[in-house]
């Protein structure tokens, strides 16, 4: 369509030529004494345009002479950003694939490369980003090849070329080389330079989910347990980690927080900072409460933390798996000498439920026999040392069965009884 419109068009101008050039009689006159030439008026536009054509193409011929040089040195100056760029690409790729020598060596020529180009007066809008790009690729590649006076060298150089936020096109890069070097400080065994290196962020980069995870490991091995947890549920909140395992995670610090307090107060304390999904983790309440019995705290609070975990495996027996039913036991045994008529008869009711539970029956007839209910403390007992499995239960019950014997003054029970405990296997 746009070929048969330009024919169109062309057949209208040689049209229009022919009307006007066809039957043009005038004439133009130059005298130049002592001559006298007439002219058409035809030719005088035929000359008048060829002349313009000609005055144009040497014009432009000109123009394209006088700019080989500035034409020469743009060629020269794209050609080694080329090589600049190159070279910076190389030095990823080798990079990534371990050629850690190669990569440093790359990334150093990219830094020649840029400063040639400054040198000439170039002006490449991402020339500080590719100098601290450069920098921070041979500072990894000295990472990797344990090279820590060229990695601190090249790292310092980095910051400093991003030091100039107004000079740099993206902060995110100087925030890149932080986080770089907070995972180096990481590897070296310095907690304490990455946790410095991550506060020197801003506010909103220490929130990102690299940050976070950087921040949890340092605090892990600086032992700051404390704020390891309260990182593991910002990484929790963003689901940084499965459900499984940031349970796991946020689980074994809780725990971890409790086994740092050395008095009643402080563990008090340190429970205190848990929130109310931790504290109801079994294994959380379970080890808080071993801890209360082992720095001889109040007992009752201890069983109050247990709570949550006992209604979880009384409604549900499978809900708890073995360890804990044992753990649990344990907890609560130590503290049947103070233990109220309300626990007595949670113990006694899920007892009576669940029969057949010998960790049950164990702690039911440590209840009784702490309240003098000796006949049905040795029922108890004896039927939960027929049945159970973890070793140290075993070879109680077995120890208290011996003790209500020689209370009765029966020996021959009580020598069963000990022999029994003395063949319980060692844990």
């Amino acid at each position: 369509m746009r070929a048969a419109i330009w024919l169109l068009a062309l057949f209208a101008v040689a049209a229009a030529v022919a009307l006007f050039a066809g039957n043009n009689q005038g004439t133009i006159t130059v005298f130049w004494p002592p001559w006298r030439v007439d002219l058409s008026l035809n030719l005088v536009l035929v000359i008048l345009l060829g002349t313009f054509v000609l005055l144009h193409v040497a014009l432009r011929a000109l123009a394209a002479l006088f700019s080989l040089p500035t034409q020469a040195r743009q060629w020269r100056l794209q050609q080694k950003e080329r090589t600049l760029h190159a070279a910076l690409l190389d030095a990823m790729v080798q990079l990534i694939a371990g050629r850690f020598s190669r990569a440093r060596k790359a990334a150093q020529s990219a830094l020649v490369q840029e400063k040639t180009l400054a040198a000439l007066d170039a002006n490449l809008p991402q020339a500080q980003q590719v100098r601290v790009l450069s920098h921070l690729l041979a500072a990894e590649s000295a990472q990797a090849l344990q090279d820590k006076p060229a990695r601190d060298a090249h790292l310092q150089q980095a910051l400093n070329e991003s030091v100039d936020r107004t000079l740099l096109a993206s902060p995110e890069t100087r925030e890149g080389v932080q986080l770089r070097a907070a995972r180096w400080a990481l590897e070296d065994r310095d907690a304490a330079a990455a946790l410095a290196r991550l506060e020197e962020l801003p506010q909103g980069a220490q929130r990102r989910t690299l940050a976070l995870r950087l921040r949890l490991k340092a605090a892990r091995q600086d032992r700051r347990t404390l704020e390891a947890l309260e990182t593991a549920r910002l990484l929790a909140k963003h689901r940084a980690f499965s459900d499984a395992a940031a349970q796991s995670i946020v689980r074994g610090l809780a725990t971890e927080l409790l086994s740092g307090a050395h008095d009643p107060a402080q563990l008090m304390r340190a429970w205190s900072e848990l929130d109310s999904n931790e504290r109801q983790m079994p294994e959380v309440a379970i080890h808080g409460a071993q801890r209360m019995v082992l720095l001889h705290g109040d007992l009752a609070l201890a069983r109050g933390w247990l709570l949550p975990a006992w209604d979880r495996m009384v409604a549900n027996p499978r809900a708890l798996g073995d360890a804990l039913r044992v753990k649990l036991a344990r907890a609560l045994e130590a503290g049947l000498d103070s233990v109220d008529a309300d626990w007595l008869a949670r113990i006694e009711s899920a007892q009576r439920n669940n029969p057949r539970d010998a960790n049950l029956q164990y702690l039911a007839g440590m209840a009784c026999m702490k309240r003098q209910l000796w006949g049905k403390a040795q029922q108890l007992l004896t039927q939960a040392g027929l049945a159970l499995q973890d070793a140290e239960l075993y070879r109680r019950a077995w120890l208290a069965l011996a003790e209500l014997a020689e209370a009765r003054e029966d020996a021959e029970q009580a020598a069963a009884a000990w022999k029994r405990a003395a063949q319980a296997p060692s844990t």
